[in-house]
């Protein structure tokens, strides 16, 4: 089954790169190097995902490898997870558009892994066992907490499933000339193939290889940029002012985040939101130990902080280069082929030239395929083993079960994921993962770290609570300048502010602590004196899963 589905993958990618003689040749000739990387690429990790489908036996191999992946390797699989399509593709384009303002977004995106590293990691790999939705369930009812951590789950994969299903779509429209509908569809089909087969282990190594590739290949760019203005970032400043419309306006902020509000809401949402992906949670389950968590999120934070500078580097590169005259081959009516979150693409075509761009595209296709591999994962264990194995079947199911629920929900949440990707093709790929971190940040991540460092939560106020921070943010963006206005063609936004974090946040854990305070019920009570035990827990590991031999 897994041959016949890899040969039908390959065959409906070559029919669709053989279309491409037609389809705006005028725009673009076929670059042959840049389609052989890829076939390259996608050749090897089939291979990687048929190894991974023959060690998949049980519901712990599909959801965490079976506990066995080291803290090095965990570190480089989050990096990849993490450096997503947004990273690269949006990030760079950021910049490249507004210039400073971009950079509010990288630096938000860091700061939020020390959260992780001092407050959360030990005790995430202590409590928990597949989802996050583990921790909070450890002694709050298990249905209320699976149910609404499920809810939030799906909103910020969803999100964040539009961003990279966008970013492939533009990526492959740019490399095979590919109708952009077509090119998400194929997006689809292989993410869907990586995850039914090859559960986690096939999802860690292909984040591992993508975030080597990645790494190496925006390492090779900075340099090739910096060598030209003689490895000063001054002179490459100069030159990016020299060259963009905005002119000295790109090295200040306001450009694109225009009010503090803004900022303080956006910085809040990368921040807090990192500690609440649970495609992100999710890894930390796949080591062996609380040790090996922490060393895994040291190894992320390093590899994540060392992709953002070059990215930076990365994104006046491309003002400095694209908005020159040997640039102009990469506009078409006076606008950037692709869109602005292309820039990174054509920037490496100036560097190398096509085998250079062959490169860079297959490793950004690698990036979006190893992020929607471990968001779809994600989504589909939030409905297989907290929805369906602990609130429908509490906690009864089969294990064979369990895991063909999920793989029927990975197909699901892939076509999903192609509707959606077509519907928002025209957004801003960065823009739309500070959403789906806003929606992390109001929902996960207030239960999550109440539930771990607050004897006074309860089941009630986290319910409850929870919900109103997801309805809050959910509702914020809908009603907002981007959703309300620019997809659904109002006038003008109810909400004044694109992003709702700042007052969304704050709503989830008042209303937390409301709920949990006025709660006087004996249930409540009870979940109060358990807080101890699960103290003792989380510090110690004592009682924890442990790795699964194989």
């Amino acid at each position: 089954m897994f041959r016949i589905l890899a040969l039908i993958s390959i065959f409906a990618i070559a029919a669709f790169a053989a279309g491409d003689a037609t389809f705006e040749a005028t725009k673009r000739d076929i670059n042959v190097s840049a389609i052989v990387m890829f076939f390259i690429f996608i050749g090897a990790t089939l291979g990687v995902t048929y190894w991974a489908a023959s060690k998949t036996k049980s519901a712990s191999d599909f959801y965490t490898a079976g506990g066995g992946i080291s803290g090095f390797q965990n570190g480089m699989a989050i990096a990849g997870d993490y450096m997503s399509a947004a990273s690269f593709l949006g990030l760079s384009g950021l910049v490249y558009l507004k210039g400073y303002d971009g950079l509010v977004y990288a630096v938000g995106f860091l700061v939020g892994w020390p959260v992780i590293l001092f407050l959360m990691a030990e005790k995430l790999r202590n409590l928990g066992k597949f989802t996050f939705a583990d921790i909070a369930a450890f002694r709050l009812g298990q249905k209320e907490i699976r149910v609404l951590a499920a809810f939030g789950s799906l909103s910020v994969v969803t999100l964040y499933l539009i961003a990279q299903m966008v970013g492939s779509g533009k990526l492959i429209q740019v490399l095979f000339g590919l109708e952009y509908e077509y090119a998400v569809m194929l997006v689809g089909v292989m993410m869907i193939i990586y995850v039914t087969f090859g559960g986690m282990l096939a999802t860690t190594w292909v984040q591992i290889i993508k975030a080597v590739l990645l790494l190496s290949g925006v390492t090779f760019m900075a340099f090739m940029i910096l060598k030209q203005f003689e490895f000063d970032f001054t002179l490459l400043a100069t030159k990016a002012v020299e060259t963009h419309d905005l002119g000295q306006a790109i090295m200040a902020p306001g450009g694109f985040i225009s009010d503090p509000i803004s900022a303080i809401s956006l910085g809040l949402a990368l921040m807090l939101g990192t500690a609440g992906l649970p495609h992100v949670l999710m890894r930390f389950f796949t080591v062996g130990n609380a040790k090996e968590a922490r060393k895994s999120v040291v190894y992320a934070t390093a590899f994540v902080g060392y992709f953002w500078i070059i990215i930076t580097v990365v994104g006046f590169g491309a003002i400095a280069f694209l908005n020159s005259a040997e640039g102009a081959q990469y506009f078409v009516d006076g606008k950037l082929f692709g869109g602005n979150n292309m820039a990174a693409i054509h920037l490496s075509h100036v560097l190398g030239g096509n085998a250079f761009l062959g490169f860079i595209s297959a490793v950004a296709f690698a990036t979006i395929l190893a992020v929607v591999s471990g968001l779809t994962l994600a989504g589909a264990s939030a409905i297989s083993h907290d929805i369906y194995a602990n609130v429908i079947c509490n906690g009864n199911a089969k294990e064979e079960d369990e895991i063909r629920v999920s793989k029927i929900f990975v197909v699901i949440l892939g076509i999903i994921g192609v509707i959606l990707g077509i519907s928002f093709e025209s957004q801003n790929i960065a823009y739309m993962v500070g959403l789906a971190f806003g929606i992390a940040a109001s929902a996960n991540f207030p239960i999550l770290f109440l539930s771990i460092y607050w004897r006074g939560l309860t089941t009630r106020g986290a319910f409850i609570g929870g919900f109103i921070g997801l309805i809050t943010a959910v509702s914020l963006v809908v009603i907002g300048p981007i959703v309300w206005v620019q997809i659904l063609g109002n006038a003008e936004a109810i909400f004044p502010y694109k992003h709702p974090a700042l007052f969304s946040v704050t709503i989830a854990f008042v209303a937390i602590w409301f709920f949990s305070k006025t709660d006087n019920s004996q249930r409540g009570k009870d979940e109060k004196e358990m807080f101890r035990a699960q103290n003792i827990r989380a510090n110690t590991g004592i009682g924890s899963a442990g790795a699964v031999e194989h």
